[in-house]
């Protein structure tokens, strides 16, 4: 099993990047509040909830999680690296499935996101 650090601080991580969107499934983050544009899923483990998680084009908060996260199988199945094989998974939300494909087909799979925890003030997170 690989280690699963908890950032204490801001990082940047290699991430296999997916997407889900509001009618795929709940409507509510496994943390309570309705899922917005701007909300993502991660392990837990990995990148405590309430971090900022900071893309290319948009920073995003940590609330949800799920099973394909926490097992990392968009990475396990797809990567090609051995880099890519161990990489984080994180699922960012949008509202329709276009908007997510659309994001989804002009973005790479594999991806560096800087994850900033919360209560660091460190870093700035825009993107």
């Amino acid at each position: 099993m690989l280690a699963s650090p908890v950032f204490a601080r801001e990082e940047s991580v290699l991430a296999r990047v997916t997407s889900y969107w509001a009618s795929e499934g709940s409507k509510f983050a496994s943390t309570g509040p309705r899922l917005r544009l701007g909300h993502c899923a991660v392990d837990p483990k990995r990148i405590p909830y309430g971090s900022k998680v900071v893309f290319p084009d948009a920073v995003c908060t940590a609330v949800d999680t799920g099973t394909a996260v926490v097992s990392r199988k968009a990475a396990r199945v797809c990567g090609r690296t051995a880099s890519q094989l161990k990489a984080i998974v994180v699922d960012r939300f949008f509202e329709t499935k276009r908007e997510a494909d659309a994001w989804s087909n002009a973005h790479s799979e594999f991806m560096m996101l800087r994850v900033v925890p919360v209560g660091d003030h460190s870093g700035r997170t825009e993107p």
